[in-house]
């Protein structure tokens, strides 16, 4: 029988009955909510052997491609059209052939292993693998097999609750990585959890591209417009139909509202933000989903077709939907695609199901969805990772030979043009003098540094003149390669009484000491300040701190502002501006 639990969770339920009497309570500030969930996990059943029990779309059938594999999870196709499958609980990359052309691939070959290998994806003859902590590179082989594992990255975030990274490199020629949350709801430590990251394709120059983002396994760029779209799985323990699994469209900088802001625009109820910064202004500053999807269930790998097997389809995104383990009925079990109509999403349909049912024992699975693949005839592969099956679905149609239609994807990102640095935008008649916990010109110690403690350094500035009514905290790297001006701190609505700031201040976007201060997004895609780490073979880069007094008490932006609308908001308010500048070398 599949297990079964239903909690119901009143907070008045767990108040000891002499408690004194508490706040009115609200969703997002001493929250009184009552919560029903239920844990419902169904009991595997084996396939029927003639596969009739799944269903599909007229015109497309299924079969076996590849069997016993034990854990199949996340699948490619090399330029050859070669199929690979990655194993996590092996810990393995298998490869796997069709040598006679039968539709059956030949027995797999393992072609690489470390513990936890997930995700994997193909640049050229190179290939691109990902662990919890670690992204490799490897040269592909001309007879598939590959080369020793470089390590490229060896810092990613620990995996917690969501280990499973997977990646892809982009049409901008740049490799992205999904680091999940290590939580299902909390304040994140590293803020490079929960987030899409972006480094070069040797890995360095590691950066956020966007942030908020609980568990975004499947994502893929739209073949007629460039963009960047991604599954995300929603926060659990909010009900059978809370929260939604969410579509969202990626875009650089943007925050996607989680662990506070959920769905369109609802607040969870278990975590308010940082101190400074209200559910409300959470959901200005992220952004809504463009579809949402069932709860609970659990979107994977995602693709969009680019094959000539099904024509209808070119275009769309296909997801596998692994399942849920925490929903009345269960949702998922099951590969659905994504229409795109334009360049955008207008609905979602299922392609394969057949996977869950309910009869006299409770409801069993045949098998949960995990990979999905485009082969070079346009057929689909989805991996199933607790039957060890991959699945090869076709059309009875389309001639099995047609070549792979279509043209490379579209760059949508433009890199934003060089920027004099921020004094020299906002031109100030008054000047302020600063100093720091560094000398002028002078190295800055490594404890202020991203290799070191990436502790913000200690500020002080006096000479402001009459009038002045806050301080904007600006620091750039005008040495760096891109973006140029590198922004490594962004404070604002600093009061006009402080005039000195403490070493290692936290990053949050708002603080509740200093009293009002925001912190805005640096160009590492974080909020507060990011220590200095220019590329090894640059040498010594220049970091300006820059102070500027302005005329009004407060620069009227959101947290987690960015550079151009923070500069934006100061032009005419600038009554004085100084710098301090420091150096760092990771030689």
């Amino acid at each position: 029988m599949p297990r079964i639990l239903v909690l119901t969770i009143s907070a008045a339920a767990l108040a000891a009955p002499c408690a004194l009497a508490q706040p009115e309570g609200k969703v997002g500030q001493y929250s009184d909510v009552t919560v029903t969930g239920a844990i419902l996990e169904p009991r595997p059943r084996r396939p029927d052997a003639d596969l009739s029990g799944f269903q599909l779309p007229p015109g497309a059938t299924v079969s076996v491609f590849a069997r016993d594999l034990v854990n199949p999870r996340i699948l490619a196709v090399s330029a050859d059209g070669t199929l690979y499958a990655t194993r996590r609980s092996v810990g393995d990359v298998v490869m796997l052939r069709d040598g006679d052309g039968d539709g059956v691939a030949d027995a797999p070959v393992t072609v690489a292993s470390r513990p936890g290998m997930h995700g994997i994806a193909f640049d050229g003859n190179q290939v691109y693998l990902v662990t919890v902590n670690d992204v490799y590179l490897a040269d592909v082989a001309e007879d598939g097999t590959f080369g020793p594992l470089r390590r490229i990255i060896n810092d990613l975030p620990d995996g917690g609750q969501h280990p499973n990274r997977t990646l892809a490199m982009g049409p901008d020629g740049k490799l992205y990585v999904s680091a999940g949350s290590t939580c299902n709801a909390c304040a994140e430590t590293n803020p490079e959890s929960a987030t899409i990251l972006r480094a070069e394709p040797d890995g360095s120059s590691r950066t956020i591209f966007a942030s908020g983002l609980r568990n975004t396994i499947g994502f893929d760029w739209e073949p007629g417009t460039g963009q960047l779209w991604g599954m995300d799985h929603g926060i659990d323990w909010l009900g059978d139909n809370e929260q939604i699994e969410e579509l969202n469209n990626i875009r650089q900088g943007k925050q996607y509202g989680w662990p506070y802001v959920y769905g369109m625009d609802q607040f969870n109820p278990q975590d308010n933000p940082p101190p400074g910064t209200s559910l409300e202004t959470w959901a200005a500053i992220s952004e809504e989903p463009a579809l949402g999807h069932t709860a609970h269930a659990a979107p994977m790998q995602m693709v969009f077709y680019d094959g000539a097997m099904f024509p209808e389809w070119r275009g769309d995104a296909l997801v596998a939907m692994r399942g849920s383990w925490n929903r009345r009925p269960p949702s998922g079990y099951e590969l659905v695609r994504i229409d795109f109509e334009g360049g955008k999403p207008v609905g979602i349909e299922p392609v394969m199901t057949g996977f869950l049912a309910q009869g006299a024992e409770g409801w069993t699975h045949a098998g949960r969805p995990v990979g999905v693949a485009v082969g070079r005839d346009g057929a689909i592969f989805v991996s199933d990772d607790t039957e060890g099956v991959i699945y090869r679905i076709a059309s009875d149609a389309a001639p099995q030979d047609r070549p792979l239609a279509g043209g490379p994807v579209p760059n949508a990102l433009v890199p934003p043009p060089p920027s004099p640095l921020a004094t020299e935008v906002l031109k100030a008649e008054g000047a302020l003098t600063v100093t720091a916990s560094f000398q002028p010109d002078a190295p800055i110690d490594l404890k202020h540094a991203a290799d070191g403690d990436n502790a913000s350094p200690a500020l002080s500035w006096d000479g402001a003149p009459e009038g002045t009514r806050s301080f904007v905290i600006i620091a750039e790297d005008p040495d760096a390669r891109e973006p140029k001006p590198f922004v490594h701190w962004l404070a604002y609505d600093i009061p006009a009484d402080v005039t000195a700031l403490r070493e290692g201040l936290p990053t949050e976007p708002s603080l509740p000491a200093p009293e009002g201060l925001k912190q805005g997004a640096n160009s590492m895609g974080s909020t507060g300040y990011a220590g200095p780490k220019p590329p090894v073979p640059d040498g010594p880069h220049h970091y300006h701190f820059q102070v500027f007094a302005l005329d009004v008490p407060s620069l009227d932006l959101p947290p987690a502002a960015d550079r151009a609308a923070v500069l934006a908001a100061m032009r005419g308010h600038v009554l004085a501006a100084g710098t301090i500048t420091g150096t760092f070398d990771r030689n």
